[in-house]
């Protein structure tokens, strides 16, 4: 049979567990020379129809060419993602052996990846004759009314699912009033919107003006890590960063590490810039993130705001990128397609040739050690706008006073002093529920998760035992399993149950409770956070949540319930995240008029930990805390990464793994060293046994290129289809 010519093929990234593209032929009426890489093309995968993404035209497969199928059609005449966006996916696919296809289509919003055309018809709010002739005057007593017409006389129709709620119940009072009609269309985009100018910010403090200098001063690629006390004023110097990318006609993309961070934040851009605001995160609808990834795509948001996945998005005039709280783990995606945001952010920022702000009050260690070997510049703010003082750290010993229900006579006494003087309190602790565990007092017997190496945690609102880890529940038992006693009680404290003994102890003072138990309805938490701010709660008691950029000018005292949970870890970063949650929640009390007060409940006031952290503060523990790290030989002066693997059996896992073993030193790639396999930290959950593989080395140069190698052949080792595993390269945790 004669060898048929070779002929363009269409390499494409398909959304499927496979470490590789697919091969296409062209359709049958379509020139393969015409396409760009970026498009989606349609295709039959097996009997299901797909979209895939075009990475690259080849010239010919390295497949016969007979085994190849057409694709059926080709979805865009022009790219959905730009080049530099395609180059940064498939460096991330590589440097952190994800499936190809999975980290394209994790990236791109829901409509795109089912197949929907990118200038869809959206809903429109358009001005009506009437409305555009209507004076502002006659809305004095309807501001937002106002201010949505005044949008509307400006810029006509607009999309309504950029409109946040309050906007909507505005747009439908206009629409009542005959002032604009609801309709649909495609969004006007040919040109990039004409940016309104930023409205004047206050006056910058030396610190704020020199940073502002500094990091505006070189040009091209640079990254600076603007390390700022928490009230040091480093959102103020975002914004001046940013107003001058918009006086450029440049866009600023800024990365935050919470949904819960951003209400706050957005209302504060907004201020300043207008509607020229684009904000992309879970928390919104499919239409409305389609919305804002169009807006940025096209130019026509200056700012752009969103959560780590928001690194993805298309800018049109790419100008400037900010982490803000760039040591949060929540830039780290840990389970799906793994990657890290603060990392990639650095690659994308030299693609583009723009400067990248890390911004935070406790550096991760990574940074640090970046800025003192010169590639980030280091940008210090180290006192608070208004000359307040950060407050000092004092430890209370648990276990030489007297507590009631985990709150200590010293931290007691604390509360009522402040709560006297007209202050508000901050309670931390990171535990939500009621109590981590439900105790027979008869025969010693704990409530274990049938499915977990863990104790379920009691909540005693809803009368109910949950699993914190696998999301299993049940009601609350009358007696003991056990013993068939009725003598269960139950042991520790969680958020809850500090909140019920704050309502007996403080009868009276309005309180309130922040975890993800109290926030899970919409708008719940924009609604205590600004009950918190506005003074109408007195003492707040909360999770993590509460450690992370919240502005709380009444907060006077700080109590840290249990700083213990992180000292006898077996990860080696729990001491670094717990340095960092205590700071970060310390920072949150004296930044108003009142000095600040924190006190941190232990019973090991003497560890080296807690001692240096009060006396040297976080630079100084953090200094030491590298030199320690260094002698360790942990990152980041080595490079990690994780073969996890799971199964519903404890043997599979631990075979996989110890022919995985064998396979990775087999390969004799020097420079790197293979450790275990061992069970992880918490060996069962969710009904499946876990087990772990550990390859380290100096660099991540001998790292990859032993990485490089595993993926397909793991999959042919005996037993790899026992069970799930996956690589996890630079893991945030060894647990």
């Amino acid at each position: 049979m004669p060898e048929l010519p070779a002929q363009p093929v269409l390499r494409l990234a398909i959304p499927a567990p496979v470490y590789g593209l697919f091969d296409y032929h062209p359709p049958a009426d379509v020139d393969a020379a015409g396409l760009c890489p970026g498009i989606r093309v349609e295709v039959m995968f097996g009997r299901s129809r797909r979209v895939g993404l075009l990475v690259e035209v080849a010239a010919a497969s390295e497949l016969p060419v007979e085994r190849l199928r057409a694709a059926r059609r080709i979805i865009d005449a022009e790219p959905v993602l730009p080049a530099d966006l395609l180059t940064l996916l498939r460096w991330a696919a590589d440097y952190y052996r994800q499936p190809p296809g999975e980290m394209f289509w994790s990236m791109l919003p829901a409509g795109l990846r089912r197949g929907d055309a990118i200038d869809a018809q959206v809903p429109l709010l358009a001005l009506t004759p009437a409305g555009a002739s209507q004076s502002l005057d006659s809305l004095r007593r309807a501001p937002r009314q106002a201010a949505l017409l005044a949008e509307l006389q400006q810029r006509t129709p607009l999309p309504i699912p950029t409109l946040d709620d309050a906007q909507r119940r505005a747009a439908g009072a206009l629409c009542a009033r005959g002032w604009a009609s609801r309709t649909s269309g495609v969004p006007d985009h040919a040109e990039p919107a004409a940016w309104p100018n930023p409205a004047q910010g206050p006056s910058l403090t030396p610190e704020q003006s020199a940073a502002v200098d500094r990091i505006s001063a070189g040009t091209g690629f640079a990254v600076h890590l603007l390390h700022g006390v928490t009230g040091s004023g480093k959102t103020e110097v975002y914004m001046r960063l940013m107003a001058q990318q918009v006086a450029a006609g440049r866009q600023s993309l800024v990365l935050v590490p919470e949904i819960g961070l951003t209400p706050q934040l957005i209302e504060r851009f907004r201020a300043r810039f207008g509607e020229a605001v684009a904000v992309l995160h879970s928390g919104l609808g499919d239409a409305q993130r389609l919305a804002a990834w169009r807006d940025a795509r096209s130019g026509q948001a200056a700012i752009v705001v969103g959560t780590r996945s928001a690194l993805f998005v298309p800018l049109a005039r790419p100008g400037l990128m900010i982490l803000d709280e760039e040591h949060d783990a929540s830039f780290r995606q840990t389970d799906g397609v793994r990657y890290s945001a603060r990392d990639l952010a650095v690659v994308r920022a030299r693609s583009l040739g723009i400067g990248l702000v890390l911004g935070s009050g406790t550096p991760s260690l990574e940074s640090l050690k970046a800025a003192l070997e010169g590639r980030y510049g280091r940008v210090a703010m180290p006192t608070r706008v208004g000359g307040g003082r950060e407050p000092a750290l004092k430890l209370v010993d648990i276990d030489q006073h007297a507590q009631q229900h985990g709150l200590s006579t010293p931290l007691l006494a604390a509360m009522h002093r402040h709560l006297a003087a007209d202050g508000q309190v901050l309670l931390f602790l990171n535990r939500r529920g009621f109590a981590p565990a439900l105790w027979c007092t008869s025969c010693g017997h704990i409530v274990e998760c049938h499915r977990c190496d863990a104790r379920m945690t009691v909540h005693q609102a809803d009368n109910r035992l949950r699993c914190h880890h696998c999301g299993a529940e049940r009601a609350m038992p009358a007696s003991c399993s056990a013993c068939g006693a009725a003598e269960l009680a139950p042991v520790g404290q969680g958020t809850e149950r500090i909140e019920e003994v704050l309502g007996r102890l403080f009868p009276g003072v309005p309180g309130a409770r922040i975890d993800r138990d109290t926030t899970r309805r919409r708008h719940t938490l924009e609604a205590q956070l600004e009950a918190v701010r506005s003074g109408e709660v007195r003492i707040l008691v909360g999770t993590q949540m509460l450690a992370k950029g919240h502005d709380f000018p009444g907060i006077t005292l700080v109590g840290v319930l249990d700083a213990d949970q992180g000292l006898f870890s077996s990860d080696f970063r729990a001491s670094e995240r717990l340095a960092q949650t205590i700071v970060q929640v310390a920072g949150r009390c004296g930044r108003g008029d009142q000095p600040g007060e924190v006190l941190i409940q232990t019973r090991f006031p003497q560890h080296p930990l807690l001692q240096q952290l009060c006396r040297d503060g976080y630079a100084g523990f953090a200094t030491a805390l590298l030199a320690e790290r260094q002698a360790a030989g942990w990152p980041p002066f080595t490079r990690l990464a994780l073969l996890r693997a799971e199964a519903a059996n404890r043997q599979a896992p631990r075979r996989f793994l110890e022919a995985a073993r064998d396979l990775a030193t087999g390969m004799g790639v020097s420079g790197t060293h293979v450790l275990g396999p061992a069970p992880a930290g918490m060996e069962r959950r969710a009904g499946r046994y876990r087990q772990q593989l550990l390859f380290q080395a100096d660099d991540h140069r001998p790292l990859q290129r032993l990485l490089a190698q595993l993926p397909g052949r793991l999959s042919q080792l005996t037993g790899a289809r026992d069970v799930r595993w996956v690589l996890d390269v630079d893991p945030v945790d060894l647990i």
